[in-house]
């Protein structure tokens, strides 16, 4: 197993346990198998992105989010757009004190 998907099969694991979750419910929510769970925490077998999609949604992490955790080089980019996302949500008001804490701190 080389060194990404090491990176990849742990990470999914990780998550996994963070959630407190046995494989055998996130296979049934996912609708595979326990045994193709394993493969992926293991090394064996990568998601499709199909199921990368509904494991970021069972995880309650955006697929972003997900991707970036899996690929380092998709980090900054992840980050970003969740960065972005949350930012929206606010009021004009409050993004404008944002950008005046953002000037503050980049000084």
């Amino acid at each position: 197993m080389d060194k990404a998907t090491e990176n990849y099969s742990s990470k999914i694991k990780d998550l996994r346990i963070q959630m407190g979750l046995t494989q055998n419910e996130v296979a049934k929510e996912l609708e595979v198998t326990p045994g193709y769970i394993s493969n992926v925490e293991n090394g064996r077998t990568a998601m499709s992105l199909r199921i990368l999609i509904y494991y970021a949604k069972l995880m309650n992490i955006s697929l972003d989010s997900l991707v970036g955790q899996l690929e380092p080089s998709y980090e900054s980019t992840a980050t970003y757009r969740e960065l972005m996302n949350e930012i929206s949500k606010l009021s004009d008001d409050d993004q404008k004190k944002l950008l005046k804490t953002i000037r503050i701190w980049s000084k």
